[in-house]
């Protein structure tokens, strides 16, 4: 049986190395952070945060949130750290935890985010394993919500699992992990898989 949980998916990214906003770069017919933001939304997340802070106007005028909370990240250019922050406060009281996803990695669907917090409820930190390594989603649950509201920087929810504060879950997830974008490469290795 599924928690009650909060889908927070992070779209704040300068896109710095893409030199144009990732978030709408377009992958089957839909912009990449539409696609994450539906996924969240079709998954069983009781509520769905999306943090903006890049581009945020031509996200707002190109994205459908649908019944997703907003949340816009003034300091975006410190790391994706302070896009988690920023989207801590606004999770109901009601969440036993949160799922954290990419607003960039299209190859996670909702029955993953389902089968993911489904597998994680109870534990404070949980990380999907996949045939190559540890990837996202990531799980958070509100023993560990103290240590991640005092993350900063780029990379430090990865060395907030290393640092072992809490036991980390690992749950299994078949196949490699899903690509991100980070830089034009990236994206014309998701776009060759679609082909």
């Amino acid at each position: 049986m599924s928690p009650v949980f909060t889908a927070l998916v992070l779209g704040a990214g300068a896109s710095r190395r893409l030199g144009q906003p990732k978030q709408l770069l377009e992958y089957k017919g839909r912009p990449l952070l539409q696609r994450a933001v539906d996924t969240a939304l079709a998954s069983s997340a009781s509520q769905v945060i999306v943090a903006i802070g890049g581009a945020a106007p031509e996200v707002r005028t190109s994205i459908d949130f649908g019944s997703a909370d907003v949340v816009e990240n003034v300091h975006f250019t410190t790391g994706c750290s302070s896009s988690i922050v920023s989207g801590l406060d606004a999770i109901s009281p009601e969440s036993e935890g949160f799922t954290l996803l990419l607003g960039d990695q299209p190859g996670v669907t909702a029955a993953m985010v389902d089968e993911f917090a489904a597998s994680s409820a109870g534990h404070p930190v949980s990380v999907c394993q996949y045939d190559d390594g540890r990837g996202h989603p990531f799980w958070f649950g509100r023993d560990a919500f103290a240590d991640v509201s005092d993350l900063q920087g780029d990379k430090a929810v990865w060395k907030l699992l290393e640092s072992g504060k809490h036991p980390v879950h690992e749950v299994p997830m078949s196949g490699d992990v899903p690509i991100d974008v980070d830089t034009w490469d990236d994206y014309e290795r998701l776009l060759a898989g679609t082909r």
